[in-house]
């Protein structure tokens, strides 16, 4: 009896040695942060023992420090998700730099505070689903699924339903509106958990295919505005069209160089002119009013002028010295021509350098004529 005491009292002593109590004692207290499951020891090392054993000392030391942790958070409030225990940490203590924010909380669909209240376990289904008809295991949704009810080639018809009603495009129609009603619950349930306004029954905003017309003449929505950058799309003439609207276009724009007929317009050109000088001139008056009515002076200055008319220029003699006559040749203007750069836009005339290219050496004697004429 004895003996099996002895053998009683040393496997205890064994198992004492090898697995260390969950009572763990420090000279001085250890600071917590449950938050980020955090201990900061602050007791004084021992030098004796790391120089002994540095390895064995720094894993007793963690160790020790772990156990205080996980006595902690077993003190903490706890519940059961996922048939799973969860301890609720408190808010943290250290702040600890971190790249981006903590992701909040997501907020719970309808469904889930549903089933939490009711106390419904979410049950996972298997994938795959023994198929009656082939009898074989097949998937449950998805390509080649079991119970497809899509393949049946013929559906009795009811007895209350209408025998000329198509039950093909009757099952397609309610698949539709399943489909709908499900993305209408996924709408409302992210506009509620981002605390915006809720999607009604009505028209919303679904994914639609392409269309030719861009949306055009389709419906719009209720209290829609419309859009601001609807504007007009520009019109480019083809490159191969009509011989004779080309050739009349051509030859109008060359009867308008020969003409020297001015492509600016003079009237709007004066007018803005005259518009410039009558701002100013305001501009001086209010400047005046504010400086006392002594300055009637500087008003009348800036409508008179003092010249010495001794002074004065013959405008019939010009200042600027005499330019020899330019003489410019075929050669030369076929050879500017055909150095064009077809990427180029068009000159004030709008004649397309392609144009000037392709035919500079049937153009080239009239451009030199008309240089000639104008020099």
């Amino acid at each position: 009896m004895a003996d099996l005491v002895e053998k009683v009292l040393r496997e205890a002593a064994e198992k004492e040695s090898k697995f260390k109590t969950i009572e763990v004692e420090k000279e001085i207290d250890v600071i917590i942060d449950e938050g980020n499951l955090l201990v900061c020891d602050t007791n004084p090392i021992d030098f004796k023992l790391q120089k002994k054993n540095r390895e064995d000392y720094l894993k007793d030391l963690s160790r020790d420090n772990t156990q205080i942790l996980i006595n902690r958070i077993w003190q903490l409030p706890t519940h059961r998700e996922d048939e799973v225990v969860v301890a609720e940490l408190p808010d943290v203590k250290t702040p600890i730099p971190r790249e981006k924010p903590v992701p909040k909380k997501r907020k719970m669909t309808k469904w889930e505070e549903y089933a939490r209240m009711k106390g419904i376990n979410k049950k996972k289904k298997g994938r795959m689903v023994y198929d009656e008809q082939s009898k074989e295991y097949k998937p449950r949704w998805g390509y080649k699924r079991a119970n497809d009810d899509t393949k049946d080639w013929l559906i009795e018809v009811p007895q209350n339903a209408d025998p000329f009603e198509d039950q093909f495009e009757k099952r397609k129609k309610k698949k539709q509106e399943r489909t709908s009603k499900n993305e209408l619950q996924r709408l409302r349930n992210i506009a509620r958990s981002q605390k915006t306004k809720v999607p009604g029954v009505g028209l919303t905003p679904t994914i639609a295919p392409s269309k030719d017309h861009l949306g055009k003449f389709t419906e719009s929505l209720p209290k829609e505005k419309p859009s601001k950058f609807t504007g007009k799309k520009r019109k480019f003439e083809p490159n191969y069209g009509d011989v004779k609207k080309e050739n009349t276009k051509q030859l109008d724009i060359l009867n308008n160089v020969l003409n020297k007929t001015p492509i600016l317009d003079i009237t709007q050109a004066v007018n803005t002119h005259v518009k410039d000088e009558d701002r100013t001139r305001s501009k001086k008056q209010k400047t005046d009013k504010k400086g006392g009515k002594g300055n009637n002076s500087s008003q009348l200055e800036s409508v008179f002028t003092y010249e010495d008319m001794d002074t004065l220029q013959d405008p019939k003699k010009s200042i600027a010295p005499a330019i020899s006559n330019i003489k410019i040749s075929e050669e030369r203007m076929v050879k500017l021509l055909k150095n064009i750069t077809t990427r180029k836009a068009n000159g004030p005339y709008r004649i397309s350098c392609k144009i000037l290219k392709e035919t500079a050496n049937e153009i080239a004697p009239y451009t030199s004529s008309v240089y000639l004429i104008k020099n």
